[in-house]
């Protein structure tokens, strides 16, 4: 009996990623990734003129999908969007999202009303998007970037850890439901990662990580993703937490 296990298991050839929030950051990297790993891949952004110039350079098998997640009837054009594109869809990676950190007495409750808009409502509306699609094809990934803060309630900011919270109950209960028709829902759960998301931080917090390499890269979590999606199709990655050596968590 052959033992030997490919540390790939799944082509991605001929599959069709999409990912949220991939003008930048995370997003981006997941995107150049999944590319270099023979996806074709829509990059769905708001900023429309930056995801243009990143397609081009990113090749034949990269597009642009123009949209603003915070408004539901652009969420709603989503999935006809992407198969006009790219003629199908196999891999959803709901990645946008928005940090909000510090004390509640001092917080701007618009502020976090954008964020837990965009992190918990327009990702969840995202999915409701696509997934009949999946279902009907009876195959597919849904992948969230969640954070270490959806399971570890991190002090210095308390909506963000709330609205990572509402990620992983939904990443799991939706998960459950949709397992039946052969479609998959995981989430990415990293530690601090090198994006704009974390201009917000506090200078001497920033500088500190940046010294002891408390800070992760995107591309090392557009690995993990890879990872994800690459799996036997009977197998799920329901969570994968990624951290720097240095975090004591």
């Amino acid at each position: 009996m052959n033992h030997t296990v490919s540390s790939m298991n799944t082509s991605l050839t001929g599959k069709v990623a999409a990912i949220t929030g991939a003008a930048s950051g995370i997003g981006l990297a997941c995107a150049k990734t999944l590319l270099n790993a023979g996806a074709k891949v829509v990059l769905v952004d708001r900023e429309g003129e930056k995801l243009k110039k990143i397609v081009e350079e990113l090749g034949e098998n990269a597009f642009a999908l123009q949209i603003d997640l915070m408004k539901p009837e652009e969420v709603n054009t989503l999935l006809s969007g992407i198969l006009e594109l790219a003629g199908r869809l196999d891999i959803f990676h709901a990645n946008a999202g928005a940090y909000v950190g510090g004390p509640v007495e001092e917080g701007d409750p618009d502020v976090w009303d954008r964020v837990l808009h965009l992190n918990i409502n327009s990702a969840f509306r995202c999915v409701r998007a696509v997934l009949p699609h999946m279902i009907t094809q009876k195959s597919g990934d849904i992948i969230f970037t969640s954070s270490i803060a959806g399971v570890v309630p991190v002090i210095w900011e308390p909506i963000y850890t709330a609205s990572k919270f509402a990620v992983q109950a939904f990443v799991h209960t939706t998960r459950r439901q949709v397992a039946k028709h052969g479609v998959r829902v995981g989430a990415v759960l990293p530690g601090p990662v090198v994006t704009a998301l974390l201009d917000d931080w506090p200078q001497d917090k920033m500088d500190e990580a940046l010294a002891n390499g408390s800070l992760m890269q995107p591309v090392e979590v557009a690995e993990s993703v890879l990872f994800m999606v690459t799996r036997a199709k009977n197998v799920t990655v329901r969570d994968l937490v990624i951290l720097p050596n240095s975090v004591d968590l």
